[in-house]
């Protein structure tokens, strides 16, 4: 599996109907997208120093064949068209865990961590993987993923929630407006 996240910081004064009607309009384009496992349509708005206007949909795929089908596609063709064609981070993934329930997440959160030199992959997965299953099974998260890239080693933690979690400055938390599924 690999995740992915792509980010568009948007001014302060933009208009965040746009991306709430966006989302609306072309949110199921991807229900059922072959090779998907989900795709999370996510939006921040200015709330403080810290955070900013966003849209930053995050996905997790079961194969590289979808994801190559959707970055070479028009769906991707045309939020590049919109937007700028923006710099994709991936993710190896270790563990995702979908509760029941998952797709009417009204949040997500994302955490990504700096993994130090010398550090226990092996142990890290192990840690992380757990973390997942634990925040969903009794965490109060409908699902957890954590994945690694090995390019820059950092770490993802990506939670998706029916109530908003607490934030600080190492998560951003975002409003989730639709989320794509693969067919049960």
């Amino acid at each position: 599996m690999i995740a992915m996240q792509y980010r568009f910081p948007l001014p302060a004064d933009y208009d965040m109907g746009i991306i709430d009607r966006r989302i609306a309009d072309k949110g199921h384009l991807t229900d059922g997208f072959p090779g998907l496992l989900f795709k999370a349509y996510l939006s921040a708005r200015k709330s403080g120093p810290a955070q900013d206007n966003a849209y930053a949909p995050f996905y997790v795929w079961n194969t590289v064949e979808g994801m190559h089908a959707f970055l070479n596609g028009p769906g991707f063709a045309g939020v590049s068209q919109a937007f700028g064609r923006p710099s994709v981070a991936t993710w190896l993934v270790w563990q995702a865990q979908l509760g029941p329930g998952f797709a009417r997440a009204r949040f997500a959160s994302v955490e990504r961590i700096p993994i130090a030199p010398g550090t226990d992959l092996e142990a890290l997965r192990s840690g992380e993987t757990r973390l997942a299953v634990d925040a969903v099974d009794g965490g109060g998260a409908l699902a957890a993923v954590a994945g690694y890239e090995p390019g820059g080693w950092t770490l993802v933690r990506f939670r998706l929630w029916d109530r908003e979690p607490g934030a600080n400055a190492a998560v951003c938390v975002y409003a989730v407006g639709h989320v794509s599924a693969a067919p049960a």
